[in-house]
């Protein structure tokens, strides 16, 4: 797989990455450490100009919420778990995503995985 660790930029309320393969736009809450990031939205843009989204979220955090829903009773008392266009990854942090869309990419599976936004 090839280097994905670009410096991002904050752009409005996304956080911006570049890489070779796309740009993306993750949506991390305000103040939160980038590198901790266990739950986000992003937008990638690939080159051929086709739009992408995913909820990406870390196997721990999908734990937590499970537990909490079994708390609440939500999802049938924890159950379950499913988001439309959710991706669940192992470790933390916008880099590490940004690896693994990488890899997607790479791999020619980002089409199967990523929710396509345009056309």
């Amino acid at each position: 797989m090839s280097q994905s660790r670009q410096p991002g930029a904050w752009d409005g309320a996304f956080y911006r990455v570049r890489t070779e393969h796309f740009d993306a736009a993750f949506v991390p809450s305000a103040g939160e450490d980038l590198e901790a990031v266990n739950n986000v939205d992003v937008f990638v843009d690939l080159p051929d100009g086709s739009r992408w989204s995913a909820t990406i979220i870390t196997l721990a955090q999908v734990g937590l919420v499970m537990e909490r829903w079994a708390a609440s009773g939500e999802a049938l008392g924890g159950r379950y778990f499913w988001v439309s266009d959710g991706l669940i990854v192992r470790d933390a942090g916008i880099s590490n995503m940004t690896q693994v869309l990488v890899g997607l990419v790479e791999n020619e599976e980002f089409g199967e995985v990523l929710q396509r936004l345009d056309g």
